[in-house]
């Protein structure tokens, strides 16, 4: 697999900024949801629908980290401001400490990340609960999530790929690669099980669904010291053995100076996405400026220059005249530029990477 080092725009994240932002400091935009009956998770669900919606619209499934809930995440990553501008809805399951002290999805148990057994169930009724109670376009349902969340997000994508057009991890890890809290630690730190064929059946087995198989972008920092970048490799193998491409991808690019590999379909459809965001710390990639930037900076929020959201949205096709867009078909190739070396930038790595490492190990998800 070629490596690539590319130029570098970063920009630092915003100084003294707390590692749990107040609830004064955020903007609650989100609504309970009612229901769903069936929630063997004990999950609670939130959601956002933009006024003035008509027809059928897109809906988003978005899964926050540890330490956060749904109202911190989506102030952070600007989730609902984008969903005002181009028209989709939003649905945010939301763990409760009961299930987890640290708020951290149980991505790594088989008590929950198995078709129709506890949060993976709940998140999927939760969906269905959407589509009962607004009007919600069946065939654009898509999952992202931040960590813990962006491991849940590949769950849902393993455990009910019928029920999703496209999804995008953030900071995750494979389907698969744990089903244990040691196996948790072996795998956030990239010492899990790593053969793409091996990880690939276990997304196959995980439902009896034959495709077509929902498109996927992924997301990672390369100074992320929590979840190693390694797994953003394996995620994007798993997902070409099971899209049924070659282990290299078909374009290799750059956006915002940081390296995008893409993998194709045929017909030139982006079916699976990577960036590397070099020297990024553990969190969501952000912009502060530009027509696309949503957000605010702030702990696992880090302004890089380069809004995730915008281009997750891009990716999914539901930000209509955004001037962020997904990769054309089959455009021509233009050679990564020469590397550049820049300081690492120390403060994305302390302060609140050094708080969700704490955090993480008080809830045995980390050593």
């Amino acid at each position: 697999m070629p490596v690539i080092t590319p130029r570098i725009r970063l920009r630092r994240p915003l100084k003294g900024r707390s590692a749990f932002a107040p609830k004064s400091a955020v903007s609650d935009r989100l609504s309970d949801l009612e229901g769903p009956r069936d929630n063997p998770g004990n999950l609670r669900g939130r959601f956002y629908l933009p006024p003035g919606l008509t027809g059928a619209v897109p809906l988003v499934v978005v899964l926050h980290g540890c330490t956060q809930d749904a109202a911190v995440y989506d102030h952070g990553s600007g989730w609902s401001t984008l969903a005002d501008r181009h028209g989709f809805a939003l649905l945010y399951p939301e763990q409760k400490r009961a299930n987890n002290p640290m708020l951290c999805f149980n991505w790594f148990s088989p008590d929950h990340a198995a078709r129709g057994k506890g949060e993976a169930a709940s998140v999927r009724a939760m969906v269905e609960a959407m589509q009962a109670q607004h009007p919600i376009d069946a065939d654009r349902i898509f999952v992202t999530g931040l960590s813990a969340g962006g491991a849940m997000a590949a769950v849902m994508l393993s455990t009910y790929p019928e029920t999703f057009a496209g999804g995008a991890i953030i900071a995750g890890v494979p389907f698969g690669c744990a089903d244990s809290v040691g196996d948790a630690f072996e795998c956030m730190a990239g010492r899990g099980r790593s053969d793409s064929a091996a990880l690939a059946r276990q997304v196959r087995r995980a439902s009896r669904h034959d495709g077509p198989w929902p498109r996927v972008q992924i997301w990672q920092g390369t100074s992320d010291h929590t979840v190693a970048a390694s797994n953003a490799d394996a995620l994007a193998l798993q997902w070409a053995q099971i899209h049924g491409l070659n282990a290299g991808p078909d374009r290799l690019d750059e956006v915002e100076g940081y390296p995008r590999r893409t993998w194709t379909a045929a017909n030139g459809t982006p079916l699976i996405e990577q960036y590397s965001i070099t020297g990024m710390a553990h969190g969501v990639p952000l912009a502060s400026g530009g027509d696309d930037s949503v957000g605010a900076a702030g702990a696992h929020m880090l302004d890089v220059g380069l809004s995730s959201t915008a281009h997750i949205a891009a990716f999914f096709g539901i930000a209509q005249g955004s001037k962020v867009k997904a990769p054309a078909p089959r455009a021509a190739e233009t050679p990564p530029s020469p590397p550049r070396e820049r300081p690492k930038p120390a403060e994305q790595v302390r302060g609140p990477q050094a708080v969700i490492e704490k955090a993480l190990r008080a809830a045995g998800l980390m050593r």
